[in-house]
């Protein structure tokens, strides 16, 4: 299980359980990095600035408003956008510059009588590759739902420790 640091903004009474909003801001390690003015992640990251992830969670633990607590979800999640991000449209290039390569140029040098080259290859690697890109985007939107349900409290900061 993954753990962050959020910050209660809200919380609604359910019952005898609380629904609980969050607010965790999302930071990257170049703070810390030694080389973070030379490196173009570093200044992109200083430019974009820090991203505030909303979370949402049900709990039977009283928490107000402002509190700080700690909040788990499981990492399957998060590796499986990475991957999905990451490989989905790098397949789908290989996949179209083999379908270019083998398939349409044979096909069309023999239909046209034309040499067209790498060109048609390069063509579809790329329609491909954007295919698979808006694929995995669409799919990782799903997985990011389902694990914003997948939260939990930790613990609250301040509080002993059970």
């Amino acid at each position: 299980m993954m753990t962050a640091m959020a910050t209660v903004t809200a919380v609604e009474s359910a019952g005898k359980k609380f629904r609980v909003s969050l607010s965790c801001q999302q930071e990257t390690s170049c703070s810390s990095c030694s080389s973070q003015k030379s490196c173009g992640t570093g200044i992109v990251s200083k430019a974009v600035g820090n991203k505030s992830l909303i979370w949402h969670l049900t709990t039977a633990q009283s928490v107000k408003a402002g509190d700080q607590v700690e909040i788990g979800f499981p990492e399957k999640s998060l590796l499986s956008s990475a991957a999905l991000v990451y490989l989905v449209p790098l397949f789908m290039l290989i996949l179209g510059a083999s379908i270019g390569q083998l398939a349409l140029i044979p096909w069309l040098n023999q239909l046209t009588g034309l040499d067209l080259g790498e060109g048609l290859v390069i063509l579809t690697s790329v329609l491909f590759s954007l295919g698979g890109f808006f694929f995995a985007r669409a799919k990782a939107r799903r997985l990011e739902q389902d694990s914003k349900e997948q939260v939990v409290l930790i613990r609250v900061f301040g509080e002993k420790l059970l």
